[in-house]
């Protein structure tokens, strides 16, 4: 499996009105994820759960809940779960990505690496190229000092580690980041839109382990610094209950979400945030517009895009190639940024409409295979016309 997210969550039963998640692992001091009700302010909600003997670990304001641990001896979690002021409560399960080794690539003079040349980009750029747009990358961190991407990056935030710099220990955010945003100048790689104003929010560690509750956090953070487009190449098989309130929220806020359809390779598999409405969900095609042979498919996908080696930036100042839809994610958020350059009044679900409707279909690909089709950065000309034609119409749905 390429670049994903695997997890694991084993169920969810229902006690009383609140619903309960739990691994069946007895273990004292199980992470959980508590969501309150929305009247109740949580620092009460904080001295409730110490009452009970928990642990309280970091707060999640934007699904108003907790992340704690809770003793497994007794009753603790079955009495919270009947409390009124406790609409639910799930495992904080932990994640982390998987990587096949990248290729190492000595790259001087600059090229166009064939995933941003395949969707237009290069000719997107004589009208925009992510200008004054905020892209914030939910990934393994940022080497915010690459050459190439150093002019563009204009701030980090660990959430991982408070306190400490968003680095990339891993390397997997840096790439995607690069995807996004490598700077067109004399060296190196270009990226899709190459003047976009990059964010590194690191949620996972160098080894790519990290918590529902981070991506959550991560989310947050986006929301309330007013990013603009998200990159989340990551998924999960498994729900989140806080997680897609999270997303939810963004989405009605007017963020473009654009995720990672997974690496599962086979029909029916789209992961989580990607399963989500309102997420752009992107799968993964190679040089030949075959869909790639680990791409997950289904009616979840929105579009697809190039996911098989590409070529971009890796820690350290040096490039890599990389595989899979984690690579083909950051091709669409690119576009949504050369979208919104043009008109940063957008809304995120019109800049899915413009992604969609511009799309090209490929007629060896099915809709479950390529959604509505390859994103298409040579459309963006057209952007203007159809904002007349939205005017005031209600906005189709996305995901």
């Amino acid at each position: 499996m390429w670049p994903v997210l695997l997890a694991y969550y084993t169920g969810v039963a229902t006690a009383a009105g609140a619903m309960i998640a739990w691994s069946g692992n007895k273990k004292v001091g199980k992470r959980k994820i508590i969501l309150f009700h929305q009247e109740k302010p949580l620092p009460s909600c904080r001295a409730l759960l110490q009452k009970r003997g928990g642990q309280v670990l970091k707060e999640l304001p934007l699904v108003h809940a907790l992340v704690a641990r809770l003793p497994a001896k007794g009753k603790v979690i079955e009495e919270l779960g009947l409390h009124p002021d406790i609409r639910l409560i799930e495992d904080d399960f932990e994640v982390h990505t998987v990587e096949l080794p990248a290729a190492r690539i000595r790259q001087e003079k600059q090229i166009v690496p064939w995933g941003v040349e395949r969707i237009g980009a290069p000719r997107a750029w004589q009208v925009a190229a992510g200008e004054k747009v905020k892209v914030a990358v939910l990934d393994t961190g940022l080497d915010a000092g690459h050459p190439d991407l150093a002019a563009n990056v204009r701030g980090t935030q660990n959430i991982k580690f408070p306190g400490w710099r968003a680095g990339d220990g891993n390397g997997h955010g840096t790439h995607v980041a690069g995807i996004i945003a490598a700077l067109n100048n004399s060296f190196g790689v270009v990226g899709v839109a190459p003047r976009a104003e990059i964010y590194g929010v690191k949620i996972f560690n160098r080894q790519g382990d990290g918590y529902i509750s981070d991506i959550v956090a991560g989310l947050d953070w986006a929301l309330k610094n007013k990013m603009q487009v998200v990159n989340m190449s990551f998924g999960t098989s498994q729900p989140s209950q806080a997680l897609e309130e999270a997303v939810r929220k963004c989405v009605q806020a007017g963020m473009v979400l654009v995720a990672a359809a997974g690496n599962e390779g086979r029909d029916d598999s789209v992961l989580y945030p990607a399963r989500y409405p309102g997420v752009i969900a992107v799968s993964a095609v190679d040089k030949k517009d075959n869909l790639a042979s680990f791409s997950s498919r289904g009616t979840e996908v929105t579009v697809t895009a190039p996911g098989v080696d590409i070529l971009s930036t890796y820690p350290g100042g040096k490039y890599r190639t990389m595989s899979g839809t984690s690579m083909a994610c950051p091709h669409a958020a690119g576009v949504a940024a050369l979208i919104l350059a043009q008109d940063r009044r957008l809304s995120g679900r019109q800049v899915a409409r413009i992604i969609c409707r511009t799309a090209i279909k490929l007629p060896d690909l099915s809709p479950r295979e390529q959604g509505d089709g390859l994103v298409n950065a040579t459309a963006l000309a057209a952007v203007a016309r159809f904002i007349g034609e939205m005017g005031t119409a209600g906005e189709e749905s996305v995901g």
